[in-house]
C-alpha cells in the first residue's frame, strides 16, 4: 500500500486480496469488486494526499467554542462519485426512516461526543471540522473509511463480507481516529508506523463505542467490527485482546515474537493493540478514564515523529503516564506491563 495515499478503510486490502485469491464464487467477486473500486479511489486521492496532514498542515482559527457536532448526512444512492450527494438530514434534525442515515449521525455523533468529553478536541481537526457522512457508496461496497478531506464513506456490504457498515460504532470512531492521527501525528502508513496508524484508530475505535454502550473494560468484548461483519469474517474483525483470533482469515499476532516482517499495517497493528486493551484492563474502570488519555497524550506528542516505531511509541506512552501519574504509580506500571505482554522490552 502507498505511504503517500492510502485509503484507511476498515477491511484491511491484504484480506480482500486473500478472499480474491482463495475466495469462491460470490465471495471471490466481491472482494475483486471492491479492491477494484478501492484502487480507483486511491489513484483519485494520489496526488492531493502528501500535501495534507500533520501540525503543520492546520491553519488556526477562532471562530468556535466546540461541543457540538456538525453532522451533514448524504445519501449517494450506490453512486462511486467521491463527492457528496443529496442531503438527507442535517446536525439537529430528526431521525429519517432509513435506518443507515441515522445509524450514520449517531455514529459520528458519538464519535465527537467521546474527544470533546474527554479531551475538549473539537471534532477531528480540533477546529470544528464538519463531519460528513456519505451512505450507500457503490453497490454492495464491502467497506467504509475516511478520505482525509472531511467526508466518511459508507459501503452497504455484499452480506458476505460485511453488511451495512453504519451499523458499526467503533468502525465509525476507527476511521475518523484516522483524521485524528493525520492532524497530529501524520504517521506514516507502512511499516511499524502505518501499524501504529491502525492501532490507534482501534484503540480509539472501541473506547468510542465502550462510551456509548455505557461498557467499562471488563464488560467490552473489545472486537472491532462485530456488528457489521457477514458469515465469513464472524465473529468480528479483530480482536483488541486476542489478536488473531476474531476469524478465520485472522492472521494478527498477539506478540512481537509473531510480528510480520513486511507485513500489511492491519496485521501487525494486533500488537500495539493488545498493549493498549492489556493496560486498560489493569488499570480497571473505564478505558478513558487513564489509559485512553495517555494513548492520546502520546498521539499529539510533538516527540511522535511520523516513522515511528513501536519502541518509539511505547516509550512515549511511559512518558506520558508518568508525566500524568508520577514515576512509581499504578498507570505508569499499567503501561509498562501493557507492553511486557506483548514482548516489546522498553
Amino acid at each position: 500500500m502507498c505511504a503517500r495515499s492510502p485509503l484507511q478503510c476498515i477491511l484491511p486490502p491484504g484480506l480482500l486480496h486473500k478472499l480474491a485469491r482463495t475466495g469462491k464464487g460470490e465471495v471471490r467477486a466481491s472482494a475483486l469488486a471492491t479492491l477494484e473500486l478501492d484502487h480507483k479511489f486511491r489513484l483519485a486521492r494520489a496526488e492531493t494526499a502528501a500535501r495534507r496532514g500533520g501540525r503543520i498542515a492546520q491553519a488556526v482559527t477562532f471562530s468556535r467554542i466546540g461541543g457540538q457536532a456538525n453532522r451533514t448526512i448524504y445519501e449517494q444512492q450506490h453512486s462511486t462519485v467521491q463527492t457528496p450527494g443529496k442531503v438527507v438530514r442535517r446536525e439537529g434534525q430528526r431521525p429519517v426512516r432509513d435506518v443507515a442515515v441515522n445509524q450514520a449521525y449517531d455514529g459520528l455523533g458519538a464519535t465527537y461526543n467521546y474527544y470533546w468529553a474527554t479531551y475538549q478536541r473539537d471534532s477531528i481537526d480540533g477546529q470544528g471540522l464538519p463531519l460528513l457522512g456519505l451512505v450507500h457508496y457503490g453497490t454492495d461496497y464491502d467497506n467504509a473509511f475516511w478520505d482525509n478531506a472531511g467526508h466518511m464513506f459508507f459501503g452497504d456490504g455484499d452480506g458476505k463480507l460485511l453488511t451495512e457498515t453504519t451499523a458499526g460504532i467503533d468502525v465509525i470512531g476507527h476511521e475518523l481516529t484516522h483524521g485524528v492521527t493525520q492532524h497530529e501525528a501524520n504517521l506514516v502508513y507502512s511499516g511499524q508506523s502505518g501499524a501504529l496508524n491502525e492501532s490507534i484508530s482501534d484503540v480509539f475505535g472501541i473506547q468510542v463505542k465502550q462510551m456509548a454502550l455505557g461498557q467499562d473494560v471488563t464488560k467490552s468484548d473489545w472486537l472491532i467490527g462485530a456488528d457489521i461483519v457477514g458469515p465469513e469474517l464472524k465473529s468480528a474483525l479483530r480482536s483488541m485482546i486476542k489478536p488473531g483470533t476474531a476469524n478465520a482469515q485472522d492472521d494478527q499476532p498477539a506478540d512481537m515474537d509473531g510480528y510480520v516482517d513486511g507485513g500489511d499495517v492491519h496485521t501487525n497493528s494486533g500488537i500495539p493493540n493488545r498493549a493498549f486493551a492489556e493496560t486498560a484492563l489493569t488499570l480497571g474502570g473505564n478505558s478513558w478514564d487513564a489509559a485512553g488519555p495517555i494513548w492520546y497524550a502520546t498521539v499529539t506528542d510533538p516527540q511522535l515523529i511520523s516513522h515511528a516505531t513501536f519502541a518509539d511509541f511505547a516509550r512515549l506512552t511511559v512518558v506520558q503516564a508518568q508525566r500524568r501519574y508520577g514515576t512509581t504509580s499504578k498507570e505508569v506500571d499499567a503501561v509498562r506491563g501493557g507492553w511486557e505482554a506483548v514482548k516489546l522490552r522498553l
